[in-house]
């Protein structure tokens, strides 16, 4: 036994969402994200992650949390961001070379959280 769990980063971003499960459920149609572990309280979802490439994405519910922003390096940013939108997401940056080598836009999801998807170019 390790002082981390097998396979997670030593660095994991935090979200506080008011549904933790439509971010799972977002997060799995749009990146591709594999679910780890959601605890709950009765209904309501106290923590869950998932795992995104080789990082742990953690989350807690919580109604009226403030908004929260994430970065992601993806192989195609073009496919990742029309397939957010096409499960509910509004641009908030369109897609686009950005001078500082990447390729990067944004969107946000209903739950508040913005997503910006990149690649190096």
């Amino acid at each position: 036994m390790t002082w981390k769990p097998e396979g997670y980063t030593s660095l994991a971003p935090y979200l506080i969402v008011p549904e933790p499960e439509a971010v799972l459920t977002f997060c799995a149609k749009v990146f591709g994200a594999e679910e780890l572990r959601v605890v709950r309280d009765g209904d309501r979802v106290m923590h869950a992650e998932c795992r995104i490439d080789d990082t742990v994405l953690m989350m807690g519910g919580m109604p009226g949390g403030p908004p929260a922003m994430v970065h992601i390096y993806v192989p195609d940013p073009d496919a990742v961001f029309a397939r957010a939108l096409e499960h509910g997401a509004v641009e908030i940056q369109p897609i686009m070379e950005k001078g500082d080598g990447d390729r990067r836009g944004g969107f946000q999801t209903p739950c508040g959280t913005q997503w910006f998807v990149a690649r190096q170019v």
